[in-house]
């Protein structure tokens, strides 16, 4: 997937100019937070096992050079072939390179965001490949050409009756009506079952690795991926370095946290191992298996003051509870990884001058890394990207400026609250009769896409300071 996090601001406007993609995402705004919620409740140990995961998940890191070596020795010992990517770029070669080696044409491909961040299905389709995603939500943006709005659902952007569309107009299987959603699924897994049985390679992710015992693991609510690993003669694991765990208990523990923030399920439909290829009392399974371990800046991530974000397992619970990713929109982060831990993640994989927005894309709310399941402190991660910003001076000379200039006043409380004092006086007199206003001097960013309420009144200390001397 091409990276355009340089679009952000023209994204993000496009976006908020949509009124229904508004609305859906204002609705999945407060319905996955709560699915999510419900789940931790009743789980009812979040906060233990968070800090035992993110205790684990930092001591693999540590070590990461040890537990890479014995998941190769072990991976190596179970039948499968390991290789190694620096980049994007060899990593395709890599597979390519296994696909025409077994003169494959039909790939089926289970949801990868590994393989996103590579723009794998547009290599293998320039070297003669016909690729398929078999994830319904990938399968879906993948006929509409369109890349994952969301790490977990990728086609949560997309309303039923834009699928049903898209189905009716690429699906030639005559007249039907498609009304409902279990129409729309059944007619997918139609489709694709003739994918499964036809191709020559199968590609899926992990979820995790185990050092251990050399296994992959894989978590799916649709079963696309069993069926990816296991059909097809040849598979191929993509995934990176940082998926590492040392023990299978480890992957358990993690995966007992990944679902509940990700879809607010006790368990998924399918959690996989996958040890290697067939053995001779295997009455299926692939005869041959290569895993494919990325790194791709991720040693340099590890070096740097930013490491804790490799600690990340994809749940995309961070999204869930933006208020920026609520109004804009995975699109318009013009990257594989958005919300809150792509503002993190996409300049590290990028650069600071073209993802130089992203790390600005944040209220400081603090609910990412309230509910992240494995304790990044993401809003700290994000201030301090915008410290470098500011440091290597990647940020107009304007915006460097304005920063010094509230830094100067926030740091003297008397004159901040005498110029907001005036400021909000002056804004509640000038919109009384009209409530809010369409056009602001400084505030063109958000009045260009929304109104700008007028102040009630007097500002919080001045009421704060009010209530005390009267109860004084």
């Amino acid at each position: 997937m091409e990276n355009h996090s340089e679009l952000f601001f023209e994204l993000s406007h496009d976006a908020l100019s949509d009124g229904p993609e508004v609305k859906r995402r204002a609705a999945m705004a407060q319905f996955l937070p709560l699915m999510r919620d419900m789940a931790m409740d009743e789980f009812g140990a979040f906060e233990e096992l968070r800090q035992h995961v993110k205790r684990v998940r930092q001591h693999t890191l540590d070590n990461l050079d040890y537990y890479l070596a014995r998941f190769e020795l072990e991976a190596t010992n179970n039948g499968n072939q390991v290789h190694f990517a620096s980049d994007g770029a060899e990593l395709n070669s890599i597979v390519l390179d296994i696909c025409q080696q077994h003169n494959a044409r039909r790939v089926a491909k289970g949801k990868s965001m590994v393989t996103e961040e590579t723009g794998l299905n547009h290599y293998l389709e320039r070297g003669g490949l016909d690729v398929v995603e078999t994830d319904l939500g990938e399968y879906i943006v993948q006929q509409a050409g369109e890349t994952p709005s969301h790490i977990v659902g990728p086609a949560l952007h997309k309303s039923r009756e834009s699928i049903r569309d898209l189905f009716l107009e690429k699906h030639a299987l005559g007249e039907r009506e498609l009304n409902e959603p279990a129409d729309i699924v059944a007619e997918a897994r139609q489709v694709l079952r003739e994918t499964f049985l036809m191709a020559d390679v199968g590609i899926i992710g992990a979820n995790a690795l185990v050092a251990d015992t050399g296994y992959s693991m894989l978590v799916t609510n649709e079963g696309n991926g069993d069926l990816c690993a296991n059909l097809p003669s040849v598979l191929i694991v993509c995934t990176t370095v940082d998926r590492l765990l040392p023990r299978g208990e480890d992957a358990s523990a993690m995966q007992r946290l990944l679902v509940r923030s990700a879809t607010g399920q006790p368990q998924t439909c399918y959690t996989s191992f996958y040890s290697g290829p067939r053995r001779e009392d295997d009455s299926d399974g692939p005869l041959e298996t290569h895993i494919v371990l990325l790194d791709n800046e991720r040693t340099d991530i590890l070096a740097s003051d930013y490491r804790e974000v490799l600690q990340c397992i994809r749940c995309g619970a961070c999204m869930n509870h933006c208020p920026i990713f609520a109004a804009v929109g995975g699109h318009s982060y013009g990257s594989v990884y958005p919300g809150p831990v792509g503002s993190v993640l996409t300049p590290l994989l990028s650069s600071l001058e073209q993802a130089e927005a992203l790390p600005n894309a944040c209220t400081s709310c603090g609910r990412c890394a309230e509910v992240c399941p494995a304790d990044i402190p993401l809003p700290d991660l994000l201030r301090d990207l915008r410290h470098d910003l500011s440091e290597q001076k990647v940020t107009p000379r304007r915006w460097r400026f304005g920063m010094r200039l509230h830094a100067f006043v926030a740091a003297r409380p008397g004159l901040y609250r005498a110029l907001t004092n005036l400021g909000f006086g002056l804004l509640a007199r000038l919109g009384r009769k009209k409530g809010s206003f369409q056009h602001l001097p400084l505030a063109g960013g958000w009045t260009s896409a929304r109104d700008f309420p007028a102040p009630q009144g007097k500002t919080f200390m001045a009421q704060y300071q009010a209530r005390q001397a009267i109860d004084e």
